[in-house]
């Protein structure tokens, strides 16, 4: 069943809470964004004074950014990594910086990647397990991956990139470490990472690109000297440092999902999978269920292509949880 928002865009990705509150101008407020994947529970460090705010980024600052990244990503080189403004502009960037004529991409996946591959006028297939490959010069794979929080081993990764060209998207990376294949990325092997969804600071718009020196210097070129803002500057460098937080928020993230999956559950709907950033379920009812936790403030993400399927991402209050139980307790209409 279609959803008010679908072929509105907001089923590209989540979000667009304004929308939202047009369509459904009776709902309480405020709004309860549970459509993204970004943690509620942001990291509350050092940000960009006013005196960083007024001059342009000195290279130095950049450098220190993507020296603490890179420490907490497991780089044996800083070098083996670039700071961009947001992961998305990352990947739609990476299909013009390759010589690919064709991309697979392992679906279903967040839609940004075919959209990138497709403006770049390269032709797609899509496949759905690492059985069945498809011919093709390139090969993305997001994981964890999103929206269902499928995760393909490290190992298996980096046999495939032995192969052809492979971009793995870990813009959701932060929550299983273990998964990464960072620290052996190359020229034929890379890796999108994001700063925003883990630490919850996702309008910084910060990402990185890891990769051999022949890419990463296509990167730097692209970006020019300012590829970041201050802002950015800031935020990032202090939190990849901040590794006793990080700890405490993948446990704190496990809690709170498998506290969602026990909401979701007991309203009826079937948990698919996800990550400890947000949960993927899947209902007949999806698009019931949309306008109702909608009507009750509450922002979910539907999918255009998956008409049964509903991503709830994490309450960040007990006063939210508690609006979220509520309307899930009070069922559909």
């Amino acid at each position: 069943m279609n959803t008010p928002m679908n072929g509105s865009g907001h089923d590209r990705h989540g979000g667009r809470v304004a929308e939202a509150a047009r369509l459904f101008p009776d709902a309480p407020l405020p709004w309860i964004d549970l459509s993204t994947g970004i943690n509620p529970h942001a990291w509350a460090g050092p940000r960009a004074d006013f005196a960083a705010l007024r001059r342009l980024p000195d290279l130095a600052e950049t450098e220190a950014l993507e020296n603490a990244a890179a420490a907490a990503f497991g780089l044996r080189d800083p070098a083996m990594l670039a700071a961009i403004p947001g992961a998305e502009a990352g990947l739609r960037l990476l299909p013009r910086l390759t010589n690919a004529a064709s991309v697979g991409i392992l679906a279903p996946t967040y839609g940004g990647h075919e959209e990138a591959w497709h403006a770049a006028g390269r032709d797609i297939r899509t496949f759905t397990s690492l059985g069945a490959l498809p011919d093709t010069g390139a090969l993305v794979i997001v994981n964890p991956n999103n929206p269902d929080g499928r995760t393909i081993p490290a190992d298996d990764l980096l046999r495939l990139a032995k192969t052809r060209l492979l971009i793995v998207d870990e813009s959701f990376g932060d929550v299983a470490p273990h998964l990464s294949v960072a620290p052996s990325a190359n020229d034929r092997l890379i890796v999108l990472r994001s700063f925003g969804k883990f630490y919850g600071l996702a309008g910084v718009r910060l990402g990185f690109i890891v990769a051999g020196p022949h890419i990463i210097a296509a990167v730097r070129a692209a970006f020019g000297d300012w590829p970041v803002s201050a802002e950015a500057l800031a935020a990032g460098t202090e939190a990849y440092a901040d590794r006793d937080w990080a700890e405490a928020t993948r446990a704190r993230l496990q809690q709170d999902s498998q506290r969602l999956d026990l909401l979701l559950t007991r309203a009826g709907l079937t948990v698919q999978g996800g990550t400890s950033l947000f949960r993927l379920c899947a209902t007949p009812q999806a698009g019931l269920w949309f306008t109702h936790l909608a009507r009750h403030g509450l922002l979910v993400r539907p999918f255009a292509r998956q008409k049964d399927w509903l991503r709830f991402g994490l309450p960040g209050t007990e006063e939210e949880w508690a609006r979220l139980e509520e309307a899930l307790q009070r069922g559909i209409p």
